[in-house]
């Protein structure tokens, strides 16, 4: 998992900020689906500190607003759980118009995944990455 470097998966990377890495979700059926992964391990935000959780929302911040711009979105949704993965990471998923269930949470629509590979991956991570690298 995050901490073994075996998720999120490597070919999926967009960007490496000061405290955080950022990827593409496996499944992109919710176009846009991205993790921001803490890179050194902590479960909880209590056990950061008080700077590194500023700096770690301002990441997440410059990732949801390069998401929204990019995807044009009408709402961001922000998933900090921990449930199955206990490692600091975000789930940032811009929520576009004609998204198939605007007030359920990613969760709890049913669907086959969207896996994007070779050109299409590339594309969607090529997106991100440069308007994230301007962001600096």
């Amino acid at each position: 998992m995050a901490c073994q470097g075996t998720w999120p998966r490597k070919d999926h990377f967009i960007a490496d900020l000061e405290l955080s890495k950022v990827y593409l979700h496996d499944d992109q059926y919710f176009p846009g689906w991205t993790i921001v992964v803490f890179q050194r391990h902590a479960t909880e935000l209590f056990q950061l500190a008080p700077t590194e959780r500023f700096q770690l929302i301002e990441e997440v911040n410059r990732v949801a607003k390069t998401l929204a711009d990019v995807y044009q979105a009408k709402k961001m949704n922000y998933e900090l759980l921990g449930n199955q993965l206990p490692h600091i990471h975000w789930h940032v998923i811009p929520r576009l118009s004609g998204d198939p269930a605007p007030m359920e949470p990613v969760w709890r629509v049913p669907h086959s995944p969207r896996l994007l590979a070779g050109a299409a991956l590339h594309e969607a991570i090529d997106r991100l990455a440069c308007p994230l690298h301007m962001a600096r």
